[in-house]
């Protein structure tokens, strides 16, 4: 188990790459009776250790096994498979992960191995009428039409269920005057989470700011086109089009970090600025989300602080 989690390191050289690391893990059977594989992207796992003592908490939300004690800190349990519905023989491993500013652990029935993925290896869920608990589906192996597949969780949406507390309201009252955009002007927004987009959306409403709303990074990348080709039909560039572009990191086919360098990358889009809003907090994540040319990093999920970026960034 000690070596199932490779060294941050050597993995955060994988950012701008459009590449990442899957960690596979079994929940038991599902109601079909199959075992299937699902996944989390390594960068939010911080250990994967055989499951320690759990104290049961008296009156503890559902699916919510208890708490453990974990290097001195205490960690909320989570029953992952009795959230997805799944059985499994037993509950073996605790995943830690690292989430949106909080610490929280999965109980799962195996780890199986990482994997090393292209995003374009990775669908959208929802673009493929699955969604639910899934945020997107990995075929593990590319190009291959029997290729295996992989579930991967929407943990914001898993976290919102089970731990609803945890999950900040955007409250109109702290975010200020609303957001100045030029005429005409939009911000184009990323993200693969359904609960995320759905925070992002009541931030652009109260901040009364036109936003056009994408589900993976290749979404944006194409409507970005779009606009940037509309604008040049009327005598205009990008920037008197798109305000600003908030994207995610993790995303089906192309991830935030490779978006924000195509961006950058183009002579017509460069002007426009670029704010990555991630739950993938760390110092290795700013650190190249700035070098891939982004003006702005806002840790998952603070409206306000959300709010602050986007006016920085803005030029009106």
């Amino acid at each position: 188990m000690a070596n199932i989690l490779h060294d941050v390191d050597e993995r955060s050289r994988l950012a701008g790459t459009n590449k990442f690391e899957l960690l596979l893990f079994r929940l038991g059977a599902t109601p079909a009776g199959a075992r299937e594989l699902f996944g989390i992207n390594v960068f939010k796992v911080r250990e994967a250790l055989v499951m320690p003592p759990i104290t049961a908490m008296p009156g503890a939300p559902r699916h919510v096994l208890g708490v453990a004690n974990i290097r001195g800190q205490i960690v909320p349990v989570v029953d992952l498979p009795s959230v997805v519905g799944c059985t499994p023989k037993a509950l073996n491993i605790l995943i830690v992960t690292e989430y949106e500013r909080s610490i929280q652990g999965f109980a799962v029935e195996e780890v199986e191995e990482i994997v090393r993925l292209d995003w374009s290896q990775v669908l959208s869920a929802e673009a493929n009428s699955v969604g639910g608990m899934i945020t997107s589906i990995a075929r593990l192996d590319a190009g291959d039409e029997k290729s295996r597949l992989a579930l991967v969780l929407d943990v914001e949406k898993v976290l919102g269920e089970v731990l609803p507390s945890r999950v900040r309201e955007v409250n109109p009252n702290q975010l200020g005057p609303k957001l100045a955009l030029r005429d005409g002007c939009v911000i184009v927004a990323a993200d693969d989470s359904g609960i995320a987009r759905s925070q992002i959306e009541k931030v652009m409403q109260t901040l009364q700011a036109p936003f056009v709303m994408t589900r993976t990074g290749k979404e944006a990348w194409d409507k970005i086109q779009d606009i940037a080709r509309a604008a040049k039909l009327e005598g205009k560039q990008p920037i008197d089009k798109i305000a600003a572009i908030l994207t995610d990191l993790e995303m089906p086919e192309m991830d935030g970090f490779t978006l924000t360098r195509m961006v950058k990358g183009d002579d017509r889009l460069k002007a426009i600025p670029v704010i990555v809003h991630s739950s993938l907090t760390g110092v290795a994540n700013e650190d190249h989300a700035r070098k891939v040319g982004a003006e702005g990093y806002v840790g998952k999920f603070v409206a306000e602080e959300l709010a602050g970026a986007l006016r920085k960034a803005v030029r009106v």
